[in-house]
Formats: structure tokens, sequence, C-alpha cells
């Protein structure tokens, strides 16, 4: 059994922000695999189960906020008897460039604060993440605003597609594991806003 998990904050308020990038791809893959979520209060999460490749698998949206999104995980890890390595978090990035998908087995949370309660829930960074880049705001002071705040419209196309080659990469994950989805999606060429890959 696999459990790959999208980070960002519930409610209409937050749909559609960079922050929320993570339930945005999460999400498009459940609608490929036509599976349908369910809350589950006692797990904090929305939750969907299927099968993808022959491999048991469960979809979640964590209903923590991005903060405390550790808490849910930690749970979901024990009601399906899951080791780290069995998971997937899928989160925004700002330090990677707009657009670009990054897959990693483990390593640091590097300021993403959903990653950050995960690994300080689960005790340990082995675990394999997803980030998608949605870029960094021309002013420092202006990150808080910037991540809960929308596309704008010339970066949209390329958030598109870099959604849709997350949602490529989550599968190949499920049926072919880690090391094989890293060689064939990271440090893909990346559409620039309103223009051409690069």
């Amino acid at each position: 059994m696999k459990l790959i998990v999208g980070l960002g904050n519930p409610g209409l308020r937050y749909a559609g922000s960079r922050h929320n990038i993570g339930f945005a791809i999460v999400k498009s893959l459940a609608c490929s695999l036509k599976v349908a979520f369910k809350r589950d209060r006692l797990l904090s999460s929305l939750v969907g189960r299927t099968v993808c490749g022959g491999e048991e698998l469960v979809l979640a949206l964590p209903q923590t906020f991005m903060n405390l999104s550790g808490v849910a995980v930690k749970a979901l890890l024990r009601r399906f008897k899951l080791d780290p390595r069995d998971i997937l978090v899928v989160c925004d990035d700002l330090d990677l460039e707009l657009g670009r998908i990054r897959l990693r087995r483990h390593g640091s949370s590097v300021g993403q604060r959903g990653m950050k309660s995960i690994i300080e829930q689960l005790g340990t960074q082995e675990f394999s993440r997803l980030r998608l880049g949605i870029g960094r705001p021309r002013s420092p002071e202006d990150t808080s605003r910037y991540v809960l705040s929308g596309f704008l419209r010339k970066e949209r196309n390329a958030v598109e597609e870099a959604k849709e080659e997350a949602v490529r990469c989550c599968l190949r994950w499920v049926q072919d594991g880690i090391n094989a989805t890293m060689d064939n999606f990271n440090d893909k060429p990346v559409r620039r806003a309103g223009g051409n890959k690069e």
C-alpha cells in the first residue's frame, strides 16, 4: 500500500492559492483515477482509496491547516500501518522556479511549514516528497501574502502543465518506485510564464 498526501489549507479562502498547489495536484490525481474523497474526522483528512498498477493507494488531503499537517499524516500512517518510506508528500516550494517539479526520497523541510510539521511528528526525514515551484516574491517581506495569493493569468499555463506532469510523476512513483521516477521527472525543462519551455 502507498499513501500520497497533498498539502494545503482547507476552505474556499485558500482555494487556488500558491500554497495549495499540493491539494490541487492530488485532487487532479484523484480525478484521473476516478477517486472520490470522503471526510474522515479521526484522521483529520479527506481520504480516497483505489488500486493503481496493482498497488493499493490512499490519497489524502489533511484538513488541519498547513502548519499542523504532521498530525494528520501521523494518524494516516497509524491507520494504514505504513512506513514513512511508503508515503509521498506533495507541496509547494518557494525556492523552485515557477512550474518546475522536483522529487526527492528524503531531505529537510526547506522552510515549508507543512513539511516541517510532518518531519517533527514522524521523527524522520525518510519519506518521498514532490515539490512544485511557485517562485518567490520580489520582496522577502511579501512572502506570507504571496504564498496565499493566486497565480497570475500569465502564469496559469505553466502551472497547469506542471500539475499534469506532477500527476504523471505520482503515478510513476506508485508503480515504479522512487529511483526510476526521479530519473524520469527531475530537472525537465519548464514553460516560462507566458512563454516557451527552456
